[in-house]
């Protein structure tokens, strides 16, 4: 029983984290198109992808190709959007094309998102390290 109940929640991790990935491709930074799911009771209930601000020009590199300061994260953007229609996102799991960094970290703990998978691995692993102490965090394995 224990097998079936793995394999099952294996091919839901790897269908939202396709999401993730088709909601990567709306993000008009060129550096890195990153995505993000939340997912709650098997529905998604937000995504977001990096980009800028409302308002802002959809520019979210320098011309040295430097991610500019004001690019908002995808799983800040997906976190926001749930908050901003009054979504609970208590005992969630939140999918992402790459590991979150440690300010999203923050956001992440505090709407009390129970899980997070994700995909490639963010070079710096503070974020990842810290939210370990907290609650369930995976990298999927293909």
């Amino acid at each position: 029983m224990a097998a079936q109940v793995l394999a099952k929640q294996l091919r839901l991790d790897s269908v939202f984290l396709n999401i993730a990935k088709e909601v990567a491709t709306l993000s008009h930074c060129t550096r890195s198109k990153v995505g993000a799911v939340i997912e709650l009771a098997g529905n998604i209930i937000s995504f977001g992808f990096n980009g800028t601000p409302h308002g802002m020009k959809n520019c979210c590199e320098d011309n040295n190709n430097v991610t500019l300061p004001h690019v908002i994260h995808a799983e800040s953007n997906a976190i926001i959007k749930a908050a901003k229609s009054g979504q609970s996102m208590r005992g969630g799991t939140l999918y992402l094309t790459l590991s979150p960094c440690l300010d999203c970290c923050k956001l992440i703990l505090q709407s009390e998102i129970k899980r997070v998978v994700y995909l490639e691995e963010y070079r710096d692993r503070t974020g990842i390290d810290f939210l370990k102490s907290f609650i369930k965090v995976e990298q999927y394995e293909y």
